[in-house]
């Protein structure tokens, strides 16, 4: 009788660790809530990214937002901002006459990021300049980058410059796949300035997306996932992201992993399917 009962408690103890388990997330994911609740108003959907389990939040500029309305919800809700956008496509930091624009931004995003607990900011590159050569335009953002240098370090906040995708989402932009990413930061040499590592722009880009995170992942800063074709939630497309977040366990990456990506049918089924994926 003891054994029964005994053998009958542990069936309850792991039935009931299996359905916590299928309620969790695989990977430490951070929704970006711009394209998550969009027919919320923004405060309200880093709640329903809370509600939804998630435990890590990013988003887009910071300008136009109420930060004192995201830090009070993140704090009530216990999310952390993992990462937000400081300089966006215009004006590029690919021309030199937005350098100081781009350090007095750089120093007002360090001061918003520490409002929000928040460890790293997005830069991009900028579009293609009138009368530049993609070598001049990428040797503008080494410089750019090397004038914030000693801001971000002595700050402690990251900043992750994302290479974007021509074929698709951003033609006329100056800075495509991990290749020159990569010999951009290892240029600038800055434990604080290193890549915003987009899959869903790489698959486009370049594939093989094992084999170029092997080559540049010194260099990785923050991991964007989403599927190809659609930009939708993984398990949607061709992206087999199985076996891309096993071999970025294999790597050591341990940070938290955006979802850049618009469900493709409802949360409710995107959720889903991330917790089985």
């Amino acid at each position: 009788m003891l054994i029964t009962k005994t053998l009958c408690i542990a069936s309850i103890l792991f039935a009931v660790r299996s359905s916590e388990v299928a309620n969790t997330f695989p990977e430490k994911y951070a929704v970006n809530v711009e394209m998550w609740w969009r027919d919320l108003p923004f405060i309200e959907r880093i709640s329903a990214a809370s509600d939804a389990g998630f435990t890590h939040v990013e988003f887009w500029p910071w300008q136009g937002k109420d930060i004192n309305a995201i830090v009070k919800v993140c704090k009530e809700r216990d999310i952390e901002v993992a990462q937000f956008t400081a300089w966006g496509f215009v004006p590029g930091m690919n021309n030199p006459k937005n350098h100081d624009r781009f350090v007095d931004v750089i120093n007002k995003s360090c001061e918003i990021a520490k409002q929000l607990n928040c460890k790293r900011m997005t830069v991009v590159g900028g579009n293609n300049q009138p009368n530049m050569t993609q070598e001049e335009m990428h040797q503008n953002i080494i410089d750019a980058l090397k004038l914030v240098k000693p801001i971000v370090e002595k700050e402690g906040i990251m900043l992750i410059l994302e290479p974007m995708n021509i074929r698709v989402d951003h033609k006329g932009h100056c800075l495509y796949g991990s290749e020159d990413a990569v010999r951009i930061c290892r240029e600038v040499d800055s434990p604080m300035i290193k890549i915003n590592w987009d899959l869903y722009h790489m698959q486009i880009s370049e594939g093989d997306l094992c084999g170029h995170l092997r080559e540049g992942f010194d260099q990785v800063g923050y991991i964007q996932i989403a599927d190809h074709p659609g930009r939708n939630e993984p398990g949607t497309g061709e992206i087999y992201y199985p076996r891309v977040l096993r071999e970025l366990k294999i790597l050591g990456y341990k940070g938290p992993i955006g979802l850049e990506c618009s469900p493709a049918i409802d949360e409710k089924t995107a959720i889903s399917r991330l917790k089985a994926h």
